[in-house]
């Protein structure tokens, strides 16, 4: 689904990658859509732990965990050929508009995700190394709105140069103290 989309994936796909039975499938989900829903929270959860490996690092100042963090994933990218992108930003463009369900979830998600983005930014405000009149907030939603298309240019050039520009206009203009 990462790769091919939610709607290209089939439930014979995922049946022959699971190694499950349709019967013990549908023992577990009461639809595709079903699934959908448990894999974004599956995906949110995995991304909340790569995030917190990084935010939770003490020993770097805050902004360096982000920028960290940032530059992990653009190793990630290059290692998966410029492919997949955010599973979140993926399943938004393809089923929000079809699924209210899915818009739901995913938007829970991205504001889960946007939390762990503002405890640090509000750490670095806090400290000094931002602006405080900064909105947290809307430096926080700025920062993944443009992260997501940022990815959707990555897979489209199949480069990091699109995941660069944004570290680098990030950095040098918008986490400028």
């Amino acid at each position: 689904m990462h790769l091919r989309g939610f709607t290209n994936t089939g439930i014979q796909d995922i049946l022959d990658k699971a190694g499950v039975s349709r019967g013990a499938f549908y023992s577990f989900f009461k639809s595709k859509d079903g699934f959908g829903l448990q894999v974004i929270d599956y995906y949110t959860g995995i991304f909340s732990q790569i995030t917190a490996q990084f935010f939770e690092d003490k020993s770097r100042p805050p902004l360096e965990r982000i920028r960290q963090l940032f530059l992990w994933f653009v190793e990630y990218f290059k290692s998966m050929g410029y492919t997949r992108g955010c599973l979140l930003g993926n399943f938004a463009q393809e089923m929000v508009d079809l699924n209210p369900a899915f818009r739901e979830r995913i938007n829970v998600s991205f504001d889960s995700l946007a939390g762990q983005f503002e405890s640090v930014l509000q750490e670095a405000k806090d400290s000094g190394a931002l602006s405080h009149s900064m909105n947290i907030h809307d430096a926080v939603q700025f920062i993944i709105s443009s992260w997501e298309g940022a990815l959707i240019l990555m897979k489209v050039r199949r480069s990091t140069d699109p995941l660069e520009t944004h570290m680098r206009f990030i950095f040098e203009y918008i986490l400028k103290g």
